[in-house]
């Protein structure tokens, strides 16, 4: 079982057999097909920003997805238990992190919350910067999604974040992005294009969130 980088409260709940159980078969067996089926599925590992007020946060996530075109919505799954959570939920926004594959390494920083300084504008010690709503997005992002909550759904340990993406971009975000201003669009589709994205099978963690 890959668990390493798992959040404690992850690590419980998958000590954890959890039904419905067919008739006849083994549940343990069984559990461990079904999550390894559930790994299998394509996933990034992203990393999840998110405040309010002063109190700031950076997380990892990999259950994250678009759900509608019009507006732009998208969906983020976060653990009850976590700073995060409570974070997004009071603060009302969050910023989705893309990340290269090369910085793999960096994800296992905020596998915990991470210890804020506000007045260097750090998160564990790295450099973030922000967008529109002010949650913070790491200086070494490939992307962002920077979102303003609109919808709230409760899915039994978590609960699913729907955001509008109210700005978004390749790199660190700068004014003239964070306003909408023309520029470089063309040229950050191009380098989109060729960006190699971090994935879940590039870890050896098996659940981010």
């Amino acid at each position: 079982m890959a668990r390493l980088g798992l959040p404690s409260s992850a690590m419980a709940s998958e000590d954890r057999l959890v039904g419905p159980f067919a008739a006849g078969v083994d549940p343990e067996a069984y559990d461990r097909l079904r999550r390894r089926v559930l790994w299998a599925m394509p996933s990034g590992i992203y990393l999840l920003g998110s405040r309010a007020g002063e109190r700031a946060n950076l997380m990892t996530l990999n259950w994250a997805t678009q759900v509608s075109t019009e507006p732009k919505h998208l969906a983020v799954s976060v653990e009850h238990t976590a700073v995060t959570h409570a974070l997004v939920d009071e603060g009302g926004c969050f910023a989705l992190s893309l990340l290269r594959r090369e910085d793999r390494a960096l994800v296992r920083k905020f596998v915990k919350p991470a210890e804020h300084d506000p007045e260097a504008r750090t998160l564990a010690g790295l450099q973030y910067t922000t967008a529109v709503t002010g949650a913070p997005i790491p200086t070494f992002a490939a992307a962002y999604l920077d979102c303003e909550v609109r919808h709230r759904l409760g899915v039994g340990s978590h609960t699913v974040f729907v955001g509008e993406v109210v700005a978004s971009g390749v790199g660190v975000p700068s004014a003239a992005a964070a306003g909408g201003a023309e520029g470089s669009f063309e040229a950050d589709v191009e380098v989109l294009s060729g960006l190699d994205v971090l994935r879940m099978e590039d870890t050896r963690m098996s659940y981010g969130g």
